[in-house]
């Protein structure tokens, strides 16, 4: 792994401080008014709406919000959420067919439903999409959808926020867990969320945060105790138990609903380790990207399985869940790899795809694959140089150690939420060891003494102990940690990478 230093002076640290946190309106255009006529002219006829949502996160938050805001306008609305294996992801044929509405709004997808959205005006259903996902390249106006609210910038529950004016805290929780980037107006949606979430009288929430042993929430929190059991049930049984707990007032079946998306993620948990197990011993990594396929596959969890194949092997990878007929698809990336736009690459070959940069997917016909894995891959060794494969650890400054104390630990604080887009400062020193040491069940983690009285602990690296010994000269890149122990705070590096000098 290569270090790269993004500031060459203390100082500098400053700069950091230009970030507002002040949560103003996003300064993009939205259409906003137009939405809120033909609602407001739906809820005066008395007709019937439906939030089509999604079945991840930031589906189910956005769908919380627009549902419950148009709940208290008096709507007659109800909210609905497409199963995976029968009606497939977004609005589709077969979700406008299982519904009775006269308007649908589609809350984190619809910006490519084009077919879906002239199939429900046949049926005489107004369209209002809100997304956050990119617009392909072919279709830059967007679907003939009767008002769209679109933009990159923001994931869909905090799109629906702005628009309801309702909701931030679940808006906070799909900011973090759809890893949009926390600068700007997303920074202030979590950092404020932050402090809603903190102090919630959402009985689903203090259930939630109960069953997974949470006292304060923080972005951490958020993106691997909540998250994960808010997504379980969209993954392996119905995204609705997820809906519900949020929207529940009655805190008994709120503890009900906690319980059992407890109870899923578990099973989420051993599915995920057979299934990324079988993944690691066949996936091939001569090739710039990874494309592996298994009939084995639950179409719910193979964009976790590529996740952990991405790092792994610091290489993008798409995981098919391979159908008799039709197979399913899902993708993560490596910085400066647009995994969208590959995809979009042999779209001749797709019966649709959407995503991001860094994580997509779509569906395709099994016959197919042979013929998108030849394509993709032939896209990849042209597009990924060795310096874009090349692990980088991106360390914000060089400091003495002298200089690492509790004031400016303090300070970084202030730059709090970190997340992706505004991750915790990196800093590296040139230090002297004076005493090794590993700790842990089974001796998996290491502790070493620095001059100076600084102590620094590094997770998950028992292979260092042998390599390190008192008077020696290394390298460390670490952030700052408080660690509490017997009643005792103080500050420690938590390390990231060693170089020996």
């Amino acid at each position: 792994m290569k270090w790269k230093i993004l500031l060459e002076n203390p100082e500098d640290i400053a700069k950091f401080r230009g970030i507002d946190l002040d949560p103003k309106p996003p300064t993009f255009k939205l259409s906003f008014t137009k939405a809120k006529k033909i609602i407001d002219k739906a809820i005066k006829n008395e007709e019937k709406i439906v939030v089509y949502g999604d079945y991840d996160v930031d589906g189910i938050c956005a769908t919380a919000i627009i549902w419950e805001a148009l709940n208290k306008m008096g709507a007659k609305v109800l909210p609905f959420i497409p199963k995976r294996e029968n009606e497939g992801y977004g609005l589709s044929k077969a979700g406008i067919d299982n519904i009775d509405a006269k308007l649908i709004i589609t809350v984190d997808s619809g910006i490519v439903a084009h077919e879906a959205i002239d199939y429900a005006h046949s049926k005489g259903i107004k369209v209002i999409v809100i997304d956050h996902h990119e617009k392909p390249k072919s279709a830059q106006g967007g679907p003939k959808a009767d008002a769209i609210i679109h933009t990159t910038e923001l994931c869909s529950a905090g799109i629906a926020y702005f628009f309801a004016k309702h909701g931030l805290e679940l808006a906070a929780i799909a900011t973090v867990c759809d890893m949009v980037p926390l600068v700007g107006i997303n920074r202030s949606i979590v950092k404020f969320g932050l402090e809603e979430l903190n102090k919630t009288t959402r009985p689903g929430l203090k259930a939630l945060f109960e069953v997974a042993g949470i006292k304060t929430v923080g972005t951490y929190e958020l993106g691997f105790l909540i998250g994960p059991r808010i997504n379980a049930s969209g993954r392996i049984d119905s995204a609705l138990t997820a809906l519900r707990l949020l929207c529940t007032h009655d805190p008994k079946k709120a503890y009900s609903f906690a319980q059992e998306l407890n109870s899923i993620n578990k099973e989420r948990q051993t599915m995920m380790e057979t299934s990324v197990a079988h993944a690691m011993t066949i996936a091939k990594t001569t090739e710039k990207i990874i494309v592996i396929d298994h009939e084995s596959y639950h179409q719910g969890i193979i964009g976790l399985i590529a996740g952990k194949l991405t790092e792994k092997y610091y290489l993008p990878s798409i995981v098919i869940s391979r159908g008799e007929e039709i197979s399913k698809a899902s993708a993560r990336s490596i910085a400066g790899f647009n995994i969208i736009e590959a995809i979009r690459e042999s779209e001749s070959l797709l019966i649709n795809a959407g995503g991001h940069p860094m994580a997509a997917g779509f569906t395709i016909k099994t016959t197919e694959i042979a013929n998108f894995k030849l394509q993709i891959e032939n896209f990849a060794k042209n597009k990924l140089t060795d310096d874009l494969l090349e692990k980088t650890l991106k360390i914000d400054c060089k400091i003495n150690l002298k200089d690492v104390n509790l004031e400016l630990f303090n300070e970084l604080k202030k730059l709090e939420p970190f997340g992706l887009g505004n991750p915790q400062p990196v800093f590296c020193s040139d230090v002297e060891v004076l005493n090794v040491r590993t700790m842990g069940a089974i001796g998996q983690h290491i502790k070493l003494t620095l001059a100076g009285d600084m102590e620094a602990v590094m997770f998950n690296a028992s292979h260092w102990a042998s390599k390190l010994k008192a008077g020696q000269k290394i390298s460390l890149a670490y952030t700052l940690d408080l660690n509490s122990y017997n009643g005792k705070t103080n500050l420690q590096l938590k390390i990231k990478d060693i170089i020996i000098s």
